[in-house]
């Protein structure tokens, strides 16, 4: 119920703009046929190799798989993601934070080179965005512009540079025409996953389809991101363990986004560092997910590891990237809590309540559907469940819920509340990053100590009982 799998498989490049020649839309479409051909001929393959050789016995995880997921093809991807920007590469990105126990191994191995980034910019085209968007004269603005690009993403590729006062910046600059292109990007990977029947029908794919595009307009204003970060920093300021760092106005515009630069490494890394350091960022993770939830109501809801850097000589959280930052009104973070709250004290009654409540169940599903839906919620509530420190590593809980899947896929009547797409993401990520680090956490104390402070004033309904 509370990890949300997003199985978008991107898999065409963002469409010409109006501008494009003639020439490009045919080299798209010819790219997206290729790629469409060579899926096709992987899955062929696969199934012939399934039928002569039969699936390894035991490994029935791996025969319940669509013959288009196959090792072949899970590179095909990949590397066509890694050619592709904006919305594709995006959403190839978000699959690529998931467990083993949500994505086969192989697509998760092939799919973890695009978390790494992009195909870059020329550099002829990178000068054009900036002269579109600073003016001309912006090299001049810098003592130093490094034009290899520290990172290349989704949306945009950032660069370090250095102010005429001598301090350093990154400068986010986003690829041309991704903006324009999100509709068409998402349709067509509608087509194809539909084609090829990778999404099954109880996840909706077409509601998670108009999320994303939502999500995806809104992380192509570097305006509003500039504003996201403000008030994000302004609602971290007195809370010790993280740092924001500054917007430079004067370097940014709606597609270009200066920021002052911040050391550290991005939480997986930590995974090498002491067992007191993996468990004191698993804390700061756990309480940072909790506090922008419960208490600011305000959330960075994306999770991928490297927008938390993490400096271990001043045991800090350097925070970046809030293209993706959302609100959430009140009423939902009300009853939202009351579902955790209900989910850790293993209350059938309270999670059927909220679940209604909240738009995950109609109140027309059969018992089968309703136990299967309890028992997952009651495992992710496992966290939360005892006092002490809980060891995420030695209780991953993803690969309990997994198992409960298909039943809630078959009987699922109603696709859950828009907010739970971006939010769930988030939780699962952070879910994710304890397991990787192998992190204890006393997370029933971090819940419970926002719980029992939390104001309600607005909500009439009567407050769960045994929270204690």
């Amino acid at each position: 119920m509370f990890i949300v799998v997003y199985l978008f498989i991107c898999m065409y490049e963002s469409n010409a703009t109006k501008s494009s020649s003639f020439l490009m839309i045919c080299r798209k479409i010819l790219r997206f046929a290729g790629l469409g051909a060579g899926l096709a001929w992987g899955g062929l393959q696969e199934s012939a190799r399934r039928v002569m050789y039969g699936t390894p016995v035991g490994d029935g995880k791996q025969s319940a798989l669509s013959p288009f997921l196959s090792d072949q093809n899970a590179e095909r991807v990949a590397l066509a993601l890694c050619r592709m920007r904006g919305a594709a590469l995006k959403v190839g990105q978000l699959l690529s934070i998931q467990d083993e126990s949500l994505v086969p191994p192989p697509v998760l191995a092939a799919l973890d080179i695009v978390r790494q980034g992009a195909d870059v910019m020329p550099r002829k085209q990178l000068n054009s965005v900036l002269d579109a968007e600073l003016g001309q004269g912006w090299s001049s603005r810098l003592r130093s512009f490094d034009y290899e690009p520290l990172a290349a993403a989704s949306i945009g590729q950032v660069h370090r540079a250095v102010l005429k006062d001598g301090s350093d910046v990154v400068m986010k600059i986003q690829y041309p025409g991704v903006a324009d292109s999100i509709e068409s990007d998402i349709e067509n990977v509608r087509r194809l996953l539909t084609y090829t029947n990778l999404i099954p029908k109880g996840l909706f794919l077409d509601r998670a389809i108009k999320v994303a595009k939502q999500e995806l307009a809104r992380e192509c204003d570097y305006f509003l991101e500039a504003s996201n970060q403000k008030r994000y920093k302004e609602l971290l300021s007195d809370s010790e363990g993280y740092y924001v760092p500054n917007v430079t106005d004067e370097l940014s515009s709606k597609k270009v986004l200066t920021s002052e630069f911040v050391p550290g490494v991005p939480i997986d890394k930590v995974a090498v560092l002491s067992q007191e350091t993996r468990n004191y960022v698993g804390c700061k993770l756990l309480e940072l997910t909790i506090k922008e939830l419960f208490v600011f109501r305000f959330m960075q809801t994306d999770p991928n590891w490297s927008n938390f850097l993490y400096d271990d000589s001043e045991k800090q959280f350097n925070l970046i990237d809030f293209g993706a930052a959302r609100e959430f009104p009140k009423k939902f973070v009300d009853d939202y809590l009351r579902m955790v709250v209900a989910c850790a004290n293993r209350d059938r009654a309270g999670v059927l309540e909220m679940s209604r409540r909240l738009g995950f169940l109609t109140g027309e599903e059969p018992e089968v559907m309703l136990d299967a839906h309890v028992e997952a919620a009651f495992i992710v509530g496992v966290p939360f469940a005892t006092p002490g420190g809980h060891d995420f590593r030695a209780n991953n809980i993803t690969h309990s819920v997994s198992n409960l899947g298909a039943t809630m896929l078959k009987y699922r009547l109603t696709p859950p509340p828009d907010e739970v797409y971006s939010l769930h993401r988030k939780l699962s990520g952070a879910f994710l990053a304890c397991i990787k680090i192998g992190a204890v956490v006393p997370c029933r104390e971090m819940l419970f100590k926002v719980y029992e402070q939390y104001d309600f004033s607005d909500d009439h309904s009567e407050v769960l009982s045994n929270t204690g």
